[in-house]
């Protein structure tokens, strides 16, 4: 096994990194393909194959229909195989693949055939110049089609989800935010601990105004909330898993404190965010209306670098969001 980084250098990419040579260390079935997998070209690879060899991590040819539909059929066939796509947009090229076979196998079969795949990937959203065809979050696409799908906004999450992937019976998502994948945390130190899928995670405890902040926006809302503490005590909800999606946690949350701010780097359209606004306005007890910050509707990151950082929701957005809602609450 390769050098493993040292405490104060542990991070989002070392976690699924460690993760990874956890999964394979414990289950000779787990075996991990993509492109340039064995050089560890994202990082998040590094090391695998210098240890477990070439028959479990396998350089693919640059067919990401190819090598998906392999690994459905090597978990028919009872391995454990873990897909990386380096880039969020070449989810698009196997939606086929995912969506309408692996995913349905095992409701058409009764139970009979299961898929027990991981697709990795390894740097979702924007990168800030890798322009439009680099630079999607499709995770509520999967969502929306039934897909297991995890978005870890913390390096020990990310350990822990994606190990609780692997061992997933069913095909599961993971998307690593690209913002996230160079961030060391001191309060993490390689911990082995094991994160159930559908599990919200309670980030910051508070009673004025619930926050949901997805994948590397969990950052952005423990800053505005520490940055606001003068004035409104916000409570911070990490979903981690966007499905299944835990309800009963956010209702908790919000019935608490009747107000409620999602930030979510999807596009405005049919994202995430629509969905948690859509249920809390039917389901949950209010005293604001609830609001969303994220994409705008239908985006494509420009290359031009302002324009790209202009189209990503951000601290500015979700503070005036916050602040909007408090005053709508006030009336």
């Amino acid at each position: 096994m390769s050098e493993l980084p040292s405490p104060e250098n542990f991070g989002y990419m070392h976690a699924m990194n460690l993760a990874l040579h956890a999964e394979m260390a414990a289950d000779e079935d787990v075996f991990l393909l993509g492109e340039d997998v064995g050089v560890g070209a994202s990082g998040v690879t590094s090391g695998l194959l210098p240890r477990f060899g070439p028959e479990r991590v396998l350089d693919t040819p640059l067919s990401e229909q190819a090598f998906t539909s392999f690994g459905t059929g090597a978990a028919m066939l009872g391995k454990k195989p873990v897909i990386e796509f380096q880039i969020s947009s070449l989810i698009y090229l196997v939606f086929e693949q995912i969506v309408n076979q692996a995913h349905k196998f095992s409701l058409m079969t009764g139970g009979q055939v299961q898929i027990p795949v991981t697709y990795l990937v390894s740097g979702s959203g924007s990168r800030f110049g890798w322009a439009g065809q680099h630079s999607d979050n499709p995770y509520s696409l999967l969502a929306h089609a039934g897909i297991k799908t995890v978005v870890p906004g913390l390096p020990s999450d990310a350990y822990g989800l994606l190990r609780s992937a692997i061992q997933d019976p069913d095909p599961v998502a993971v998307f690593a935010p690209s913002p996230l994948l160079g961030a060391t945390d001191p309060a993490y130190g390689g911990e082995d601990e094991i994160v159930p899928l559908g599990e919200a995670n309670v980030v910051r405890e508070g009673g004025d105004l619930t926050i949901v902040a997805v994948g590397q926006h969990v950052g952005t809302a423990i800053e505005v909330a520490e940055s606001l503490s003068h004035r409104v005590d916000i409570e911070i909800v990490d979903p981690r898993t966007v499905y299944p999606f835990d309800w009963d946690c956010l209702r908790k949350s919000v019935n608490k404190t009747g107000r409620l701010v999602v930030i979510d780097d999807s596009n405005r359209m049919c994202g995430l965010g629509a969905e948690i606004v859509a249920t809390a306005a039917e389901e949950f007890d209010l005293v604001a209306p609830p609001r969303r910050v994220c994409r705008p509707d239908g985006t494509v990151i420009p290359y031009a670098l302002a324009l790209d950082k202009a189209l990503i929701p951000g601290a500015e957005q979700l503070t005036d969001a916050v602040n909007a809602t408090l005053k709508s609450a006030s009336k």
